[in-house]
């Protein structure tokens, strides 16, 4: 059977989750959606789309949706459903798995990367992230959880947006690409998203595209004249020819130093495959826990494909892609977003990597 996609749906307390979900539960799209809340006393969805306040631990709703709580281990809900829709029980498409607002996304994850059973029948396809753009700034300084989930994220929706100025918004989203180059950020308005931008993002899939916003990597705005030079987040080797920003006429690129970071690797000579994988082995037996996401498309020597790696934490997975076409560039580029991760000592270990 094709796997079941599965979209992860986080964001810290009173971000929108559940208003984004309603929404994409009771939109007429014609889709067939389980979801799965894992929740602690927040506000539960049932309460307002379900009229049938019942012990069971599923509930079909009028839609043809499906909706359950976790009582137990995510584990074990994703196997029930998943046996309950092979017997024909249950008939659902897609999987949402509504995380507390207070979770690190990197457990659900991993869950579809370590355990067989679930990792035969469902397809992470991504983390969606919700920021609360009126509470961003507090809550990002003050916890660790909600900038984890940003780091997680393939795509950033932003609520509450019309309650802050322009240069509020701009500067929460300077300050959110900094930390997760590679989502794509929206401001959402009560929920209404378009479902192209909620699922099928394929954030998960080892394909060729590594999308990190082309601003970023080319270090068009960012100098290293910041009061926090070592959170600069200059492509590998790339120099600032702007006139100094001594006086930072933009006056909100670093106020704060989050501990969640990018930053990009990118050389344009071949890497050894040996020295490579023996280099992110050892990054990852040390760094692994504070390692969020990371991906890459590489050019390899011994091959004309390209390689294209990612990982979450520990677990890590490579793949060959399409070959290199004539006369394009052969340049690997790697972003690694993470805790506290030491920028020189993998920038340096990759620099050893090439040929």
């Amino acid at each position: 059977m094709t796997p079941i996609p599965v979209t992860i749906l986080t964001g810290f307390l009173g971000s929108g989750k559940t208003t984004l979900l309603k929404r994409v539960l009771s939109e007429a799209h014609g889709q067939k959606i389980a979801v799965i809340e894992n929740e602690f006393g927040e506000e539960n969805i049932d309460n307002d789309i379900l009229v049938a306040d019942t012990q069971e631990q599923i509930i079909q709703m009028s839609n043809g949706c499906v909706c359950c709580t976790i009582r137990e281990d995510l584990r074990t809900t994703l196997r029930d459903l998943a046996e309950k829709r092979r017997k024909g029980e249950l008939s659902f498409e897609r999987v949402v798995i509504e995380t507390t607002g207070l979770a690190d996304p990197g457990p659900v994850t991993q869950t579809f990367f370590m355990d067989d059973e679930i990792a035969e029948a469902y397809l992470l396809d991504s983390v969606l992230t919700l920021v609360d753009a009126k509470h961003a700034a507090q809550q990002l300084n003050d916890r660790q959880e909600a900038r984890r989930q940003v780091g997680f994220a393939d795509q950033i929706f932003i609520s509450k947006a019309d309650l802050v100025s322009a240069g509020e918004l701009d500067a929460l989203m300077h300050r959110l690409k900094h930390m997760n180059p590679r989502a794509p950020q929206r401001a959402v308005h009560f929920g209404e998203v378009p479902l192209s931008e909620v699922f099928d993002l394929r954030g998960f899939n080892l394909n060729a595209k590594l999308e990190i916003d082309p601003d970023f990597l080319n270090a068009g705005h960012e100098c290293a004249h910041h009061d926090h030079d070592h959170d600069d987040d200059h492509a590998h080797g790339e120099h600032c020819d702007h006139p100094s920003h001594a006086q930072e006429s933009h006056g909100h690129h670093h106020h704060h130093d989050d501990d969640v970071k990018s930053f990009v690797f990118r050389s344009d000579r071949l890497l050894d495959p040996a020295k490579l994988e023996d280099f992110l082995g050892a990054i990852v037996n040390i760094y692994g826990p504070r390692m969020l996401r990371y991906k890459g498309v590489l050019a390899m020597k011994g091959t004309d494909r390209k390689v294209i790696f990612q990982g979450v934490h520990q677990l890590m997975g490579s793949d060959l892609g399409p070959k290199w076409i004539d006369g394009e560039p052969r340049t690997s580029k790697m972003v690694f977003i993470g805790i506290d991760l030491p920028k020189d000592i993998f920038l340096q270990g990759l620099d050893q990597c090439l040929i």
